[in-house]
């Protein structure tokens, strides 16, 4: 038998057994109808029933996939993961990836490695959902007394503070202050506590400057470092000791001295 499409009513029309309701019926049903359908007409019939496309069920998927595509979804119900797989897959590293799910007028976020890691985010997806696949590299910015002044990118996943200060390079042994660790970030309202949100200078987009301040003097503060999450677009900074900029200066000037005291030597 040739294909046949369900029609805006819902029925399919099958020879010899008529009209049959298709809509919100699994394939085994509608066999069984047919069947009892043509059991009048013919000796022990058997039919089959397969659904081949499903063109009011779809999912679209976008971004940084092999192939944007609208997907059909089948009886079974796919997941997350099927659909990324049946787009190619992602173009970019799985972790430096987050996969958005657009439902109605609900957006929820994760990355892709989580998504791998943990099967009960792997949810099965419904007609007309958006797969959106988003490279996102995200970055802290070091500077001061650290190994390096730099952007740094990091895994979606994300990483910790301890973390973050060795992919800065540390701490400089000859300038930085032990207890001048700080981290600046534009704290979402809801993460702070209601009274200081309520009281607290905003951006125009509602978020809040908050400055973390942590004591690596402190042996507790470790313990800290290895728990306290950093978020994209941070700013890790490292004050410099107090005599570190007494000793640059004398160190300069004792380069200034030297050197005028070779230049008189050289000149009679």
């Amino acid at each position: 038998m040739p294909e046949m499409m369900v029609d805006r009513d819902g029925m399919i029309h099958f020879p010899f057994a008529g009209a049959i309701r298709a809509s919100g019926r699994t394939p085994h049903d509608i066999e069984r109808e047919i069947e009892n359908r043509l059991a009048r007409k013919a000796h022990d019939p058997q039919v089959a029933v397969r659904l081949v496309t499903n063109a009011s069920a779809n999912v679209t998927v976008v971004g940084e996939v092999a192939k944007n595509a609208r997907v059909p979804l089948t009886p079974r119900g796919e997941r997350l993961l099927d659909i990324v797989a049946s787009a190619g897959g992602v173009k970019q590293p799985v972790g430096k990836m987050t996969i958005r799910i657009t439902r109605g007028d609900r957006v929820v976020s994760l990355p892709l490695e989580t998504i791998i890691h943990d099967p009960a985010q792997n949810v099965r997806l419904q007609s007309d959902d958006v797969v959106t696949a988003l490279y996102q590299p995200f970055s802290f910015t070091s500077l001061g007394a650290t190994g390096k002044s730099s952007e740094v990118e990091f895994e979606a996943t994300g990483i910790t503070l301890s973390q973050a200060l060795g992919r800065a390079g540390g701490l400089r042994d000859d300038r930085a202050d032990i207890r001048g660790v700080f981290i600046f970030r534009l704290e979402d309202p809801a993460a702070l506590d209601p009274g200081v949100a309520a009281t607290a200078r905003r951006t125009p987009d509602g978020l809040i400057p908050v400055i973390y301040r942590v004591n690596l003097s402190d042996p507790k503060s470790f313990f800290v470092a290895q728990t306290f999450p950093i978020r994209n677009k941070d700013v890790l900074y490292v004050s410099t000791a107090p005599l570190s900029d007494f000793q640059r200066f004398v160190s300069i000037v004792s380069s200034l001295a030297f050197t005028a005291l070779g230049l008189g030597q050289a000149i009679p």
